[in-house]
C-alpha cells in the first residue's frame, strides 16, 4: 500500500473511531462536544436521525470552505461529513443496546474516560492523514485566516456559539461538553506523538 492510500485508510479509520467516541460521550448523558451536541438536539427536536441531521449541518457549512477556503477541501472532508453522524448512529445504538442507560451518575462519569480517549485518538488519525478538514472545522480555520485572530480564539468562538444555541433549544450541554473542551487537545497531541506519526508517512 502506497503513502497516500495509507493516509487514506487511516483517515477513514479515524472518522469511525471519532464517531466510536461521540457515540460513547452520548452514552454517559454528560453532553458531547459542541458540534455533536447541536447536531443531537436538532435530532431530538426535529425526529431526524442524527446522521442525516449532520449531513445537512455539514451541507451548510461547507458553504464556507466552497466560498473562502477551497484548499481545505479533500476527501477527508467528504468522509468527515457523510459519514460520521451515521457512524455515531450506529455505535450509539448498538452501546446503548447491549449496556442500556447508565443507571447511576458514577457510571456516567465513567464512560467519559474512554469517551475522551478514543475520540481523541480518532482526531489524531484523521488529522495527521492531512486529507482536509470537516466542514465546521473549518469555520475556525476560516475565521482565523480571513480575521486575523488566533486559531484557538476562534475555536472557542464557534465551539462556544453551537453550545450556546444547542443550550437554547434545551439540549444536553454538560461536563462532556467541559472535558472536550479541556482535554482533546492534549491527549489529541499525545497520541499524534506515539501512535499517528508512526503510522503516516508525510506524503508531498
Amino acid at each position: 500500500m502506497n503513502a497516500k492510500a495509507k493516509n487514506i485508510f487511516y483517515c477513514f479509520l479515524g472518522v469511525v473511531i471519532i464517531g466510536l467516541g461521540c457515540a460513547l460521550f452520548k452514552q454517559s448523558h454528560c453532553g458531547n462536544d459542541a458540534f455533536t451536541a447541536l447536531n443531537i438536539t436538532i435530532s431530538e427536536r426535529t425526529g431526524i436521525s442524527l446522521g442525516t441531521v449532520t449531513v445537512l449541518m455539514n451541507c451548510f457549512y461547507l458553504i464556507f470552505p466552497l466560498i473562502w477556503g477551497r484548499k481545505y477541501i479533500n476527501v477527508g472532508t467528504i468522509l468527515n461529513g457523510v459519514l460520521l453522524g451515521y457512524i455515531v448512529d450506529f455505535f450509539f445504538k448498538l452501546i446503548n443496546g447491549i449496556c442500556g442507560d447508565p443507571s447511576s451518575f458514577l457510571i456516567q462519569l465513567l464512560w467519559l474516560v474512554p469517551a475522551v480517549i478514543v475520540i481523541s485518538l480518532g482526531i489524531s488519525l484523521y488529522q495527521t492523514a492531512d486529507l482536509g478538514v470537516g466542514p465546521y472545522d473549518y469555520l475556525a480555520l476560516g475565521l482565523r485566516d480571513h480575521l486575523h485572530f488566533p486559531y484557538f480564539a476562534c475555536r472557542i468562538f464557534t465551539d462556544s456559539l453551537c453550545a450556546l444555541i444547542a443550550f437554547l433549544m434545551g439540549g444536553l450541554i454538560g461536563i462532556g461538553t467541559l472535558l472536550c473542551a479541556l482535554c482533546l487537545g492534549p491527549f489529541t497531541q499525545f497520541f499524534d506523538q506515539a501512535v499517528s506519526q508512526k503510522l503516516m508517512p508525510k506524503t508531498e
